[in-house]
């Protein structure tokens, strides 16, 4: 009986070992071992966040015409919570003779659309806060100013995400692939216009000179000067009309 059960037990065994590798192969080339990838998830998550130059710092020159009139400081600090969530914050200061703005501005990390502003305006005798909240999903804009003991409230609806000011020259250099021709709309709180990168050239700023791409906008509003390396600075931003400002970059850190 031994000698019938044991040849037995040996084929069963060798049978056994095939089966499994047999699936083993079967498990690696078969496409039902890896699971599908949800094309709509993917695209539901949107690409990777960009890295952020945290710990950049630029110092401009603000200038009225040909008369220097201070600095501006841009900083970007590194993320913070906002609402339970991570995003980017960057602080915006402008110091003028008796007169100081300071901006700390919150915004997505992904879209860099704004989400929250604090603004504290330093100017004899009458110091202002201002607090900006961005609804983006119902594209509304909060807007609480306290001035002494008086506080005023003012909601803005628009039609689509709302852009800030300040953030806008940065958020320009998030773009890839960009090249004379390229456009894009700018929708901040009181006004609408088109940016355009109207040509590559050589701007002359207080830091050097630099190769650079040229933004205009339609209606007039300000042109920008950003450099056209992997690093895209706002070099030069120049506001338009009769008191038309100009930032002029002096120092670059990071």
């Amino acid at each position: 009986m031994r000698k019938i059960l044991f040849p037995f037990l040996l084929l069963l065994t060798i049978l056994l070992a095939v089966w499994l590798r047999f699936e083993e192969q079967k498990i690696i080339v078969s496409p039902k071992a890896f699971p599908r990838i949800d094309k709509a998830l993917v695209k539901k998550m949107g690409p990777p966040e960009p890295v952020e130059p945290v710990g950049e710092k630029i110092v401009y020159t603000v200038k009225l015409g040909k008369v220097s009139l201070g600095a501006a400081y841009y900083t970007h600090l590194p993320k913070t919570e906002l609402h339970g969530t991570m995003v980017s914050l960057m602080t915006f200061e402008t110091r003028l003779v008796r007169f100081r703005d300071r901006e700390a501005i919150y915004s997505d990390s992904r879209s860099f659309f704004p989400l929250k502003v604090e603004r504290s305006i330093s100017t004899w005798p009458n110091p202002e806060n201002i607090s900006e909240e961005y609804d983006q999903k119902n594209f509304t804009l909060t807007i609480v100013k306290k001035k002494g003991k008086t506080t005023q409230t003012q909601v803005i609806k628009k039609d689509g995400p709302i852009q800030n000011a300040i953030l806008l020259p940065f958020s320009v250099r998030r773009m890839d692939g960009l090249s004379v021709g390229w456009s894009m709309r700018a929708n901040l709180p009181n006004q609408q216009f088109e940016i355009t990168l109207a040509s590559i050239e050589d701007v002359k700023v207080p830091a050097g000179t630099f190769k650079a791409y040229h933004f205009t906008s339609v209606p007039e509003r300000f042109e920008i000067w950003i450099s056209a390396d992997e690093r895209k600075i706002p070099l030069k931003i120049m506001g338009a009309g009769a008191l038309g400002y100009t930032l002029l970059m002096k120092e670059y850190s990071r």
